[in-house]
């Protein structure tokens, strides 16, 4: 899906400003740049570290996902049959949903919207693909996960893509859903889920022939944890899940908070250890190119800056060549992608081509960086310069995530520039309480997550894939080893985020093409074990 990157409105960068230094109000313009949030505001040492955890967490979703909240992608289609990616359609439609699902006070609905394709679907009691929307535009999920689209036909399946509460056009409070706390107190995952199951009663209920329709639930990163918790949550409304690049052992005391940021170290070392090397020296030579007005100018010309440097950008600087290896890492598809950025086939490779010498003097070191940098950035070679406040994140509406972040999607993040080439900056779980108390006036549960759905101890359920490429930062905090006979882990040794929900492509290497095959397996084994049962 093409991605512009898109540049700052002054008066979101003017706010996220605000934002990211005093983190004291909700009511920022909902469409900031993550880039911004990612750097560290001028604070005591023992503070800082709370930055980093919130924004890698940020980084999870975010990302890939985050993404569909631009709102050039929202399209009030009621009813209608809408064109997407790939010559496939769907119709957009709507459901009167509580904001409340586990209160009695609040009994205001909402309208959810969801979008559905029955193309295949011809059998009474077919079976009914449904898609647990992540935390953006339900509408970017739709053409982003082809493997949907692509095995409809052969599974004789509708499909339903379903939004997620607060993102999208799905506000329980329209326009004043982010306006207060009171207001975003309905959003958490458990609400989110119980979205989902009454959804799909409604649906058995209203649609002709899907009363005993099998629901197998599939989602991809949160979303993936979110069918994961589906199937452990609701077993008598879907019949398995596919969770895809799910992390739902992310959480405190489960998973190494280095975890991920050493894998994204990995996947520049495997291309040769200058590469990752390169990068972790990086940093220092950053500081002391940037200690002089002369460095700065340097600096400024070497990468292609849109606006000269001063020292108070460095730390955005820094953050923002950061982002850029995050990304690379999350996004290392074997095929030529449009995703964040215009970028080649396997582009972490192409960038270590430029980063084969960690040995080099400050400046022609960086001056390689600036090469690698330009393979993510400028690699069609249209960008006349390149602008820190402009990623490939573009205008975000995140806030929804930051919240979740801030109550029960507590998931640590550490660097210790030993084992990941990064800048060390400890976990600092306090530090981090204090900024969501400032930024919503709420306190983190950091083991909520853990008691509502279980961490570790799972194996009483079944039906559930998990499937992790070992080049996605996010598998450090996901399932990687089969737990029973259906609790099945598929480990793709050459994929990055959820590549196995893309679709298929000629340069789909083995490993994902055996993973989706062996996904299909599955599903069609619990399509089979359910019309048994009925």
């Amino acid at each position: 899906m093409d991605r512009a990157c898109l540049s700052v409105p002054p008066r979101s960068t003017r706010c996220l400003r605000a934002l990211r230094c005093s983190l004291s109000r909700v009511t920022c313009d909902r469409s900031l740049p993550l880039s911004f949030f990612l750097i560290p505001c001028p604070m005591t040492p023992q503070r800082a570290p709370s930055i980093r955890g919130v924004l890698v967490v940020l980084l999870l979703f975010c990302f890939l996902n985050v993404q569909a909240l631009k709102s050039q992608l929202l399209s009030r289609l009621s009813a209608a049959n809408a064109p997407v990616a790939n010559g496939v359609s769907y119709v957009t439609k709507y459901f009167d949903q509580k904001i409340d699902h586990f209160g009695f006070l609040e009994d205001g609905t909402f309208k959810q919207r969801y979008l559905v394709n029955d193309d295949h679907w011809h059998q009474i009691g077919g079976p009914i693909l449904f898609y647990t929307g992540n935390e953006g535009d339900i509408t970017w999920f739709c053409n982003n996960t082809g493997f949907m689209w692509d095995v409809a036909e052969e599974l004789g399946a509708m499909l339903v893509f379903a939004e997620h509460r607060y993102y999208g056009e799905s506000l329980p409070f329209g326009k004043e859903s982010y306006s207060s706390l009171k207001h975003l107190n309905y959003l958490t995952s458990e609400q989110a889920l119980a979205d989902f199951a009454v959804l799909i009663l409604h649906l058995k209920a209203t649609v002709p022939g899907a009363t005993k329709s099998p629901v197998v639930a599939i989602g991809g990163s949160y979303g993936g944890m979110l069918s994961a918790w589906m199937r452990m949550k609701y077993p008598h409304l879907v019949v398995g899940a596919l969770a895809a690049s799910a992390p739902i052992w992310q959480f405190t005391n489960m998973t190494s908070c280095g975890v991920f940021y050493k894998i994204v170290t990995n996947d520049f070392t495997r291309h040769g250890l200058d590469c990752s090397v390169s990068i972790r020296k990086s940093w220092s030579s950053v500081d002391n190119v940037s200690s002089t007005d002369d460095g700065l100018t340097w600096l400024s010309n070497e990468f292609s800056m849109c606006s000269p440097l001063k020292k108070q950008d460095m730390q955005m600087f820094k953050a923002w060549l950061q982002e850029t290896w995050v990304n690379l890492a999350m996004v290392n598809y074997p095929y030529e992608a449009n995703f964040l950025q215009p970028l080649p086939r396997w582009p972490i490779q192409v960038v270590c081509t430029h980063l084969r010498n960690a040995s080099l003097p400050d400046r022609l070191l960086l001056q390689a960086i600036s090469h690698a940098v330009r393979v993510y950035y400028n690699y069609t070679g249209e960008a006349a310069c390149l602008d820190i406040s402009q990623t490939a994140t573009g205008n975000l509406g995140y806030l929804g995530w930051y919240y979740q972040a801030c109550t029960e999607m507590v998931m640590p993040m550490c660097t210790d520039g030993v084992q990941d080439m990064f800048e060390p900056q400890p976990w600092d779980f306090q530090a981090f309480s204090e900024e969501c108390y400032k930024q919503f006036g709420v306190r983190p549960r950091i083991d909520w997550a853990i008691t509502m759905y279980g961490g570790k101890q799972i194996h009483s359920h079944s039906n559930i894939i998990f499937s992790n490429g070992k080049l996605d930062p996010w598998s450090g905090g996901g399932v990687m080893e089969s737990l029973t006979s259906s609790l099945v882990a598929i480990v793709i040794p050459d994929g990055a985020h959820h590549l196995d929900l893309r679709y298929n492509t000629n340069y789909d290497p083995s490993s994902v093409l055996h993973a989706r095959a062996l996904e299909v397996k599955y599903i069609q084994q619990w399509i089979k074990e359910a019309a048994e049962m009925t």
